[in-house]
């Protein structure tokens, strides 16, 4: 069993992703503390500054905000490329006021982490390895040359070699330490904000499926009368008209399009009813419904319900939810998916619990992801060699995770594993060899009360 298939929009950020006034503020946010921190280093602190170079290097930004305010509206976007120039250039700028404030004994030094943070968390891989190589490149060059800084007598500070060093190596390891953590978790973020998008998406087609058989099934029973009225005294007209052949073929013609409207109507009806007594059913039958769009796929689906311990429970009667039967119909799609033959569906219930389990005789799952199993996998699978032995095949890229989030809201606890050891020779595995996966819920959350009021069917307004 695999995990799913259509493509997905990469976990990388994409284009278009940083907008330019969220960079210029926080460039403002970085004149500010530069100058405060050149004013306070000559005022307080007695130690002598290029102050006209500091100053034009601060000035550089203010002109460079100055500018992208004027050429670009507020609300603009930067491209990958525009956004990584603006990060190097904002980098530059930082070590030249390095270069000339002390180089390494500065210890504002370890803003250079800024761009390359911001880079990892929203640009992509390759913007946030050039970030990351220029201000590797840029602050060793700043350990080596650099303008010292030196007291009001004259005296030039001057700190351990080792001091400087282990500076460097600890600007060093940071940036690569918070580049890939940053990355990480902007990745997952994105990753999950794009599968939650997916399931929101899945629960909402569901639901409009839903409705619209409802609204059809209600619409033809209440056509039903009317045809009905129609049928009747368009037979007593065939009656009464024996003397005139015309009327009469005319009123047989009225009757069989009453016919016919009565047929298609229930044709339309058989998708179901927005009637409140099936808005519950018996557990066998939610399961056969979530399965009934992959019976004719090629692959054997069996069917196995029945009591744990006392075999006189009465099989439970469950809500026919949306995300409940959409999570029920991916988890089976994925068995039939990658099933060599057969897929065994599996309902058992106690007084206190109701398990559904999800058997197939394929390969199972992949011995590298099944602890990830139910994370999404937003990306594009690779070409399958056995696409050939799945006929039907059309993927649920997230199918796995929607199915794990909409039941999980329903209640549900689910568990994916493998039923037997996937390196066996397939001369020793069992009939059920491949994955299995266990839905889990607490019988009083999931199961409708016997004999509980529905209420009362709502009249359709025209």
């Amino acid at each position: 069993m695999g995990t799913g298939g259509i493509a997905f929009p990469s976990r990388e950020a994409g284009p278009n992703w940083v907008r330019l006034r969220t960079l210029i503020l926080l460039r403002w946010v970085a004149i500010f503390g530069q100058l405060a921190a050149i004013i306070a280093t000559d005022k307080f602190y007695g130690l002598e500054l290029p102050l006209a170079l500091c100053f034009a290097a601060v000035a550089v930004s203010v002109l460079a905000n100055v500018f992208s305010i004027t050429l670009f509206p507020e609300n603009r976007r930067l491209t990958e490329t525009e956004a990584c120039f603006t990060l190097l250039f904002d980098l530059g700028q930082l070590w030249l006021l390095i270069v000339l404030t002390g180089g390494l004994t500065n210890p504002f030094a370890l803003l250079v982490l800024a761009p390359v943070t911001i880079s990892a968390s929203a640009l992509r891989l390759r913007s946030t390895v050039i970030l990351g190589g220029a201000a590797i490149l840029l602050i060793t060059v700043a350990a080596f040359w650099h303008l010292p800084l030196r007291f009001a007598d004259g005296r030039e500070l001057v700190i351990p070699r080792i001091f400087e060093f282990g500076f460097w190596l600890s600007i060093v390891i940071g940036i690569a330490f918070l580049g890939l953590y940053s990355r990480r978790v902007a990745t997952e973020i994105r990753s999950m904000s794009e599968a939650l998008l997916a399931t929101q998406m899945a629960l909402a087609r569901e639901q409009k499926l839903t409705d619209l058989a409802g609204v059809v099934a209600a619409a033809a029973h209440e056509l039903g009368t009317p045809l009905a009225t129609i049928k009747l005294v368009s037979a007593e007209l065939i009656e009464e008209l024996s003397d005139h052949p015309d009327l009469q073929e005319d009123a047989r013609l009225i009757r069989d399009q009453a016919d016919r409207c009565r047929d298609i109507l229930r044709d339309m009806g058989r998708a179901g009813k927005d009637d409140l007594h099936l808005r519950q059913a018996p557990l066998s039958v939610v399961l056969r419904e979530a399965a009934e769009p992959h019976m004719a796929r090629g692959k054997q689906v069996e069917f196995r319900l029945g009591a744990d311990g006392d075999g006189t429970l009465v099989q439970p009667t469950i809500p026919r939810r949306p995300e409940i039967i959409h999570g029920l119909r991916n988890l089976i799609q994925n068995a039939v998916d990658f099933a060599r033959s057969t897929v065994w569906v599996e309902a058992t219930w106690t007084d206190r619990t109701v398990t559904i389990r999800i058997i197939d005789d394929g390969e199972g799952f992949p011995q590298n992801v099944i602890g990830r199993i139910g994370d999404p996998f937003v990306r594009a699978r690779r070409a399958d060699p056995e696409s050939a032995r799945r006929p039907g095949y059309e993927g649920m890229g997230l199918g796995l995770f929607i199915a794990k989030t909409l039941l999980e809201r329903s209640g549900a606890e689910l568990t994916f594993a493998n039923a037997t050891d996937p390196f066996l020779p397939v001369e020793d595995r069992p009939e059920r060899c491949g994955a299995v996966v266990e839905v889990i819920w607490d019988l009083a959350n999931l199961a409708v009360p016997a004999g509980g009021a529905l209420g009362e069917n709502q009249r359709i307004e025209g």
